[in-house]
């Protein structure tokens, strides 16, 4: 039997795609106190990052390395460039934990009779490329240069929308019921390996990225009259469950959706 300390602990380095703001900031923040250097990817024009410098020094305060990438996490090229120098720099240490947190897609409708802006192929395309098969191919590149460690844990943030329909969500919804797909498949092939896969689905949440949905407040009303605890999930309910996930406690854990939502998806 393994001593219970070593199912607890963590150490290594967390991969976090879209470390720069919601639960990916939270993540690698919440990781780096529990004892992880960070390795994050964010897409940030010059405003945030002084923000993101401001991320960097919090987990250097924890004593823990932090390397950051302000690259498209979806440039093929890019991706390769940036696990090149993460391989130099992390020096024969390992990724212990990816968490693809994306969050950048086209919010239009399918169809208007009003007149609105429809999604189009380009939308379409560009919208599961970054939101879902980015997961698979930044996974392929962790495994092409053996940067998984042992006990490795794959996670990717979906949500309620993958089987809800809200206003001008179906392009991110249909990425998102790809990305959990993604993780079941992903789950059989690398446990061998002993690498876990999960999808986390977060309640509704008030971040940029919800921000930018359609209908949004009344979204955040409906959660809150729906959720037990009477209040929306905050990004650490979700950073916090990550961290006790990713311990090697819970290497049977694969393959799953799982909810973090203070029971709202089964309130009334």
């Amino acid at each position: 039997m393994s001593d219970i300390k070593d199912l607890l602990e963590l150490k290594g380095w967390a991969l976090i795609l879209g470390a720069s703001s919601g639960f990916g900031e939270a993540a690698a923040r919440t990781l780096a106190k529990a004892g992880m250097n960070i390795a994050g990817v964010h897409l940030d024009r010059r405003a945030g990052l002084a923000h993101v410098e401001e991320i960097k020094a919090a987990i250097e305060a924890e004593g823990r390395e932090a390397v950051f990438f302000n690259i498209n996490a979806a440039d093929e090229k890019k991706r390769a460039a940036t696990l090149d120098q993460l391989t130099e720099r992390m020096n024969g240490e390992k990724i212990r934990v990816l968490l693809h947190s994306l969050a950048f897609g086209t919010l239009r409708p399918y169809w208007s009779d009003e007149g609105e802006a429809t999604i189009t192929k380009a939308n379409m395309d560009m919208t599961l490329d970054v939101m879902a098969h980015s997961l698979l191919y930044w996974t392929q590149g962790v495994l092409a240069r053996d940067l998984f460690g042992t006990d490795g844990r794959i996670f990717a943030m979906t949500s309620a929308g993958s089987t809800s329909v809200w206003k001008g969500y179906g392009a991110v919804s249909a990425a998102k019921s790809a990305l959990e797909s993604h993780c079941r498949q992903l789950a059989v092939e690398l446990a061998p390996r002993g690498i876990t896969v999960n999808a986390l689905c977060a309640g509704v949440t008030d971040t940029p990225a919800l921000r930018k949905i359609p209908g949004n407040d009344r979204m955040i009303e409906s959660a809150k009259a729906r959720n037990p605890h009477g209040r929306l999930t905050e990004v650490q309910d979700v950073a916090d469950a990550l961290v006790a996930l990713a311990t090697p406690a819970t290497r049977w854990i694969t393959g799953n959706t799982i909810y973090v939502d203070g029971g709202e998806i089964i309130g009334g």
